[in-house]
């Protein structure tokens, strides 16, 4: 199968709810069942992405099969989120979306990008730091990075387990 990764189309949002559902069944074979009964996110979040910063998808034969979400965050740009579905998983293709937001986001101006995640989840933590992303130190959170964190909590994730990431660019 032939992947392609470009710019979303607005057109291509009524999909993404069903690839997250499906990329969020992971979390339930690591004791984060919560995570993957989470509703998708709504398309008016999605849709003040793409008019802030860039939404990427990672297609086959056109239509996506995943995307991340991508806007300016502080003075950074921030990955808001990226899923890929199981099926076309182990291909690269989170990678690439990494790599499209943050070439993109460099071309711009951007000094970097930064992300929440779980620290301990190969999916999460272990494959930013692949892609060249380190830990923050809680004295290095930015405004908005603090009231992430506070919306972390409110929705109970677990703290512990989460961590901000930044790559310079």
């Amino acid at each position: 199968m032939t992947y392609e990764i470009r710019l979303s189309e607005p057109q291509d949002f009524a999909r993404f709810g069903a690839i997250e559902k499906a990329a969020g069944s992971l979390f339930v074979d690591v004791g984060l069942a919560e995570i993957a009964s989470h509703e998708p996110t709504d398309t008016e979040f999605v849709e003040a992405v793409a008019r802030a910063g860039a939404v990427f998808v990672a297609a086959a034969e056109g239509a996506p099969i995943g995307f991340i979400l991508s806007a300016p965050f502080d003075r950074h740009m921030h990955i808001f989120e990226l899923s890929v579905h199981p099926v076309h998983g182990k291909k690269g293709l989170g990678r690439k979306l990494v790599e499209a937001v943050c070439g993109w986001s460099k071309d711009r101006g951007f000094e970097a990008v930064t992300l929440s995640t779980f620290r301990d989840l190969p999916w999460n933590g272990p494959f930013y730091r692949s892609c060249g992303f380190r830990e923050l130190d809680r004295g290095e959170w930015t405004p908005a990075l603090l009231l992430a964190h506070y919306h972390e909590e409110d929705i109970g994730l677990p703290l512990e387990r989460r961590c901000f990431m930044k790559r310079e660019l």
